[in-house]
């Protein structure tokens, strides 16, 4: 017996374990670009011998001229794959992030609703070629080193299921798979736009980094990626060990906390203002707050985003809620202030 053409192949074997691990629903999000309606065709395939119910969502930024009658197309191609249900949400867009944030965010929230509604998890088409310039981005961007750490397969937010089973397939694999099984693809111009920063990478920068490392730069930097993840992931679960040790009525311990390795220290104080509900915790409150433990002089509250804070008082850092009185310095009882 003849199988599929070996591009196909690859796409439905990338998709078929996690896929029939679990009899959740799946909805994948094409954009009608290759690597998203490779992915939407596999799962077609694959869904009907697992016995997955699978469908899909297309989103209408309304950014570009022919967007609503390129998102119909979309939706009727996706539909005679043989997906079900085929749902085309038109999105608003605001300013916030620039054109590619803001378009990001009003389909990151379209997906997680519809999501929901359906009880089912996201498939998206993320492939080892996105992994890679999400790598140099997070590297040139010094963001820290889970951004460096890429894109997970599998990630949980907000109640809802984001997975991408296509990381460890090459870009140019997809659409080899879209052209064999005869389906029509739409090219974005932004991903070619010299405009944007990703597409530089795209076209200019990982090519030039091809030629003059000789190649499989995108599988290495896919592989850091992962080594990465794997050390962080162990940092952060003795990281959860430590606060749970350090943690005494919602405040911590300076004492255990502040001899911690920098990289055990600093991770407990994020996973404890994370806990407490902060948001938008960035790296300049994480050092404020770290120098309540290591450079210690008496110092005052530290202002954390939506307005709670952190103070050190009788050997313990103490979160404050939005609306609590601070500002000045609080004695620390348990020792001596130090110059």
């Amino acid at each position: 017996m003849v199988g599929p053409p070996r591009a196909v192949a690859v796409v439905r074997h990338a998709v078929r374990p996690a896929l029939r691990r679990s009899a959740q629903p799946v909805l994948v999000a094409c954009s009608g670009g290759a690597d998203s309606v490779a992915l939407a065709a596999a799962l077609a395939f694959e869904a009907r011998q697992a016995g997955v119910r699978a469908g899909a969502v297309t989103v209408d930024h309304g950014l570009q001229p022919g967007s609503a009658e390129r998102a119909t197309r979309t939706a009727e191609l996706l539909a005679g794959l043989g997906l079900d249900p085929v749902v085309a949400v038109a999105v608003p867009v605001g300013d916030d992030g620039g054109p590619e944030g803001a378009a990001r965010t009003a389909r990151t929230a379209a997906l997680a609703r519809l999501a929901a509604e359906h009880g089912a998890r996201l498939a998206l088409g993320h492939t080892l070629d996105d992994q890679a310039e999400t790598v140099l981005l997070g590297l040139g961007r010094g963001s820290g080193p889970r951004s460096v750490a890429g894109m997970v397969e599998l990630r949980e937010a907000a109640g809802v299921s984001w997975w991408r089973p296509l990381l460890g397939v090459r870009r140019g694999t997809t659409r080899q798979a879209c052209a064999d099984q005869g389906l029509p693809v739409w090219d974005d111009p932004w991903n070619s736009d010299p405009a944007y920063t990703r597409a530089r990478l795209r076209t200019e920068v990982l090519p030039l980094l091809e030629e003059v490392l000789g190649g499989g730069v995108a599988p290495a930097l896919a592989r850091t990626a992962g080594l990465l993840r794997e050390d962080l992931d162990a940092l952060d679960g003795l990281a959860a060990g430590e606060l749970a040790r350090c943690l005494r009525a919602g405040a911590l311990d300076v004492g255990p906390v502040q001899v911690l390795p920098d990289a055990l220290r600093r991770r407990v104080l994020r996973g404890w203002l994370t806990a407490a509900g902060v948001p938008d915790l960035q790296w300049v409150h994480l050092r404020d707050v770290d120098g309540l433990l290591t450079r210690w002089h008496g110092q005052g509250r530290v202002h954390l985003p939506g307005g709670a804070g952190v103070v050190r008082a009788s050997g313990r850092l103490v979160l404050q809620p939005p609306g609590a009185a601070g500002g000045q310095p609080i004695p620390d009882a348990s020792e001596e202030s130090v110059p």
